[in-house]
């Protein structure tokens, strides 16, 4: 509920703060004398967008704050999913700069007006004629039903199964374009595959294939080299083998003398068994060479079918064609198995269309059971307000998709007079008779769930007498369980607020301002007394008001 307001430097409005109370609130006031401006600045607090002209001095920020105090709301799932800081006094706060720019928070946190708009439709709903037009949405009419219905859960349920049918659904779709691509590419891909599953690829075999062309390309300045290698070396006249085997063994004779000697012969030593492994290895690989004329031309084969796969497929390693290798048999049996894909997806969304007919046979059936005791109720409400002829014709008939709140059509007709024809209401009942028809809805969904504060504009516009007063007993009735706020010109319906709040116009240092303040007792005598008989109240006017206060 909102338990205070403040608003500055807004409209004709200098500086304003008022407290609220649960129950039944009254806000009287002359035509023009700020209501409207009342009005505008709650609106801000819900979200709706301002600019410059709101600011009484356009060289001062307007600041607007409102408290709510939301414990009884369930709103912790809206405040974590829009990353707000819960408090169960929340306090709301709209700023407009001189620049034009708005600001808004809530709970000192900045919030963009999306965010707020979304809070603002659960904490107030501004009720007047133009918001009746609300009653002809279908949507509208079936949030209505569901509520007396009891609804919350199954169709919560619903709802997440339909994502899920949403989501195999798209899958499924995905999977159609797929393969109607995939057709297409199957027969390149295939081809390429093949090319590259012949070519019989081996990670790490490019260096070693170049190294043994270039060995096979290039044998006989090898051997020769090879050749020079081992005469240096091995020459029993001139080879360093020789030559280092004379000098070991003369280092020999001297290690007996002193250790200095003993180490240079050892080094001398580890050089020539060092030199005598090369010399071994250097006649091996002689040994080992093969000039192989016909092995030449298979290693170049090879490397020029490697190295065009790799320009072909824009790589420069082995490796690289190999993952390409393996990505192309997931997409070739990926397209090959794709009939099974789809048909184990058309499986899984017939099942679940099973399921979701199930839970929307189950939400058609409570609101079916429900629809004659709404249309009871209101009916019985309208004819208390003066429409006795008034009759619904409630309808539910089985669609044949699935929509987002179930599987049912609603026709939602209305007949104001006896004999009359049923039709849309839109097209049925005038503007005042929409309002009425609000009033008993709203007064009815009072009974089964929890409604955000309501204020209605104006809404008794063009009654009077006793379904004025029955319409002041609706609204206070319906405060019983939330906090009602009724803006009226009726006395009738004044008397029966808790509180009467009257806004009036006066002149502050030759400066027309717009305030609000609650009235006492002795106040609201005197202000519904003027209601009944104007400005110059008569005793009788001021008996009756008495009377109807009492």
């Amino acid at each position: 509920m909102l338990t205070s307001l403040s608003i500055k430097n807004y409209a004709l409005i200098d500086h304003l703060k008022v407290d609220f109370n649960d129950g039944f609130s009254i806000i009287t006031g002359e035509t023009g004398a700020g209501k409207s401006i009342l009005l505008g600045g709650l609106s801000l607090i819900l979200g709706k967008r301002a600019d410059l002209s709101s600011l009484k001095d356009d060289t001062k920020k307007c600041i607007i704050e409102a408290v709510f105090n939301i414990e009884k709301y369930k709103l912790e799932a809206l405040f974590a999913a829009e990353d707000f800081d819960y408090e169960a006094q929340t306090i709301i706060r709209r700023e407009i700069l001189p620049s034009g720019k708005s600001r808004a928070f809530v709970n000192d946190s900045p919030v963009n007006l999306s965010s707020l708009q979304l809070l603002g439709e659960r904490l107030i709903d501004i009720h007047s004629q133009h918001q009746t037009m609300q009653l002809t949405d279908n949507d509208y009419q079936f949030q209505v039903i569901d509520a007396l219905a009891k609804n919350d859960a199954v169709l919560k349920q619903y709802k997440q199964e339909l994502k899920v049918l949403k989501k195999l659904e798209k899958e499924y779709k995905e999977l159609l374009n797929f393969q109607a691509e995939a057709i297409k590419e199957h027969d390149y891909n295939t081809f390429l595959l093949n090319e590259l599953v012949e070519a019989n690829l081996v990670e790490d075999e490019l260096q070693a294939l170049e190294e043994e062309y270039e060995t096979l390309n290039n044998i006989e300045n090898i051997q020769e080299k090879l050749s020079e290698a081992e005469q240096l070396l091995g020459d029993e006249q001139m080879g360093a083998l020789t030559a280092l085997t004379t000098l070991k063994h003369a280092l020999q004779k001297l290690s007996s003398y002193s250790i200095k000697y003993e180490d240079v012969y050892k080094r001398a030593e580890s050089s020539f068994i060092e030199l005598d492994d090369i010399f071994s290895e250097i006649t091996n690989l002689q040994e080992a060479l093969d000039a192989d004329p016909n092995r030449l031309e298979v290693v170049d084969a090879r490397l020029k079918m490697l190295h065009n796969l790799m320009q072909k497929h824009v790589v420069s390693e082995v490796a690289e064609l190999v993952e390409i290798r393996n990505q192309l048999q997931e997409k070739v049996a990926v397209t090959e198995n794709l009939d099974d894909s789809i048909k184990t997806k058309q499986s899984q969304i017939a099942s679940k269309e099973k399921e979701l007919n199930t839970v929307a046979g189950e939400i058609s059936k409570l609101r079916k059971a429900i629809v004659p005791e709404l249309k009871s109720q209101l009916e019985t409400i309208l004819s208390s307000l003066g429409m006795p002829n008034a009759q619904f014709k409630i309808e539910l008939s089985s669609a044949t998709t699935f929509l987002p709140n179930g599987k049912d059509e609603l026709t939602f007709l209305f007949s104001a007079n006896k004999g009359g024809n049923f039709n849309e209401l839109k097209k049925a009942a005038s503007g005042g008779e929409l309002s009425r028809i609000m009033l008993a809805i709203k007064s009815v969904l009072a009974n089964y769930i929890q409604l955000p504060t309501i204020m209605f504009d104006e809404i008794d516009t063009g009654v009077s007498g006793e379904i004025s007063n029955k319409m002041g007993d609706i609204m206070l009735q319906m405060s019983k369980t939330m906090q009602v706020f009724s803006i009226t010109h009726l006395p009738q319906v004044a008397a029966k607020g808790h509180s009467h709040f009257k806004v009036f116009k006066e002149d502050v240092n030759e400066v027309t301002q717009t305030n609000l303040v609650k009235l006492n007792h002795d106040e609201r005598i005197v202000e519904i007394a003027q209601m009944l008989g104007g400005i110059e109240m008569s005793s009788s006017a001021i008996a009756h008001a008495k009377d109807l206060l009492n």
